[in-house]
């Protein structure tokens, strides 16, 4: 009776599957025909990124009916961003973008049919005191006080920046007093490097009823904040042509211009006495060189006479060299080609030059003496009347 049982127990005990092979290949056969994949473990660069955060609500308001602007959320880089890329000259070139700052500039500007692209500012007063019409055309962002004078320019910030396109001479439209008051006078800025100095100089430009302003290259770009803030508006009252070569000049010019030039290397006013210049010189036909460059060109001769004798007749232009480069010679070229006169401005014996930016306020301002008292005289002469 012990047989069967030993063989029933062995039968309970005996594994169940597919018969083993002989030489135990059986697990061999199992993984080649079903292979564990295996998976690693992703890198943290691997993992795709987290989603994006929703993005705040805007908070709007209402400065005017139909006026809406934006305010700016806490932690909003925007006009830290934007004010320091416009400060940029490669930017404002590349992207015809410039950055106008307080409350009369800007004003100026839109005015003179500037236009704006975005506005940020502390109080809705600001914008009341703006033309509603044209700010409509521009986002409106209102910051706080504090961020406006961390990137401000300003001593004491107005609490109002504006990125305008950059405004096009031939698109503006200038006040109608400028325009009555616009003179056959125009100014030739040559080399002159300083923002204060060339600011400066535009407004008296704008004072003295110039027809337009050419800077050749060399010259500080006219769109600079330190620029624009000298100018004090100059900017949107004359035209402004920069970035012009010499090449380019004479076509930008009314035909028959005379071209005077104000040198800060003239002469001496030894070498002038008194009342020895009242006989104007007749230039020669064609200028002879009287010396040459550190580059070998020949510098045109010119004659020379103080700034307060006859020479501005219409139409006329001024050139004004930098205080450290002075004069090129193709500006003395170009004066010499039309028959134009050094203008000297005589000063106190041991004073070497006078400041670039006051020295074209003199001249301009003579030059505009001169045009309205010539063309009152032309007056009185037409009024004359005829003998019978």
């Amino acid at each position: 009776m012990a047989a069967p049982w030993r063989a029933l127990w062995r039968a309970l005990l005996r594994p169940r599957g597919p018969r083993a092979e002989p030489g135990g290949r059986r697990g061999v056969r199992a993984l080649r025909r079903s292979p564990v994949r295996v998976l690693q473990p992703q890198s943290p660069r691997e993992q795709p990124p987290p989603p994006p955060p929703p993005p705040p609500a805007v908070e709007r308001g209402a400065a005017a009916p139909g006026l809406w602007y934006e305010k700016a959320a806490a932690g909003d880089r925007r006009l830290g961003k934007v004010v320091t890329i416009a400060k940029s000259k490669k930017f404002r070139d590349n992207h015809g973008k410039v950055l106008l700052e307080g409350h009369r500039l800007i004003k100026d500007a839109l005015e003179a049919g500037a236009v704006p692209q975005t506005l940020f500012f502390s109080t809705v007063r600001h914008l009341k005191l703006l033309p509603e019409a044209e700010i409509k055309r521009a986002s409106l962002v209102k910051v706080k006080f504090e961020d406006i004078k961390t990137w401000s320019d300003l001593v004491t910030p107005q609490g109002l920046l504006g990125i305008f396109s950059k405004p096009d001479p031939a698109k503006m439209s200038y006040p109608a007093a400028q325009l009555a008051n616009s003179l056959p006078l125009l100014l030739i800025c040559d080399n002159i490097r300083d923002p204060g100095n060339l600011g400066t100089i535009l407004r008296s430009a704008a004072g003295a009823g110039c027809e337009k302003v050419l800077l050749t290259k060399g010259c500080v770009d006219p769109w600079e904040p330190k620029v624009l803030r000298a100018g004090m508006g100059a900017h949107f009252r004359v035209p402004i042509v920069g970035s012009l070569d010499w090449d380019s000049v004479p076509t930008n010019l009314p035909a028959g211009t005379q071209v005077c030039v104000a040198d800060n290397n003239a002469p001496s006013s030894s070498s002038l006495p008194r009342g020895a210049a009242s006989a104007p010189v007749k230039p020669s036909p064609r200028a002879a060189p009287e010396h040459e460059d550190e580059e070998g060109a020949a510098i045109p001769e010119l004659a020379v006479q103080h700034y307060y004798e006859d020479w501005a007749k219409a139409p006329v232009a001024v050139v004004v060299g930098g205080e450290t480069q002075g004069l090129s010679p193709a500006a003395l070229g170009l004066a010499a080609s039309t028959g134009g006169r050094r203008l000297l401005i005589p000063v106190v014996p041991g004073v070497d030059s006078l400041n670039s930016a006051i020295a074209a306020g003199i001249l301009l301002f003579e030059g505009r003496r001169q045009l309205l008292c010539r063309h009152k005289q032309e007056d009185g002469r037409h009024k004359l009347p005829v003998p019978g």
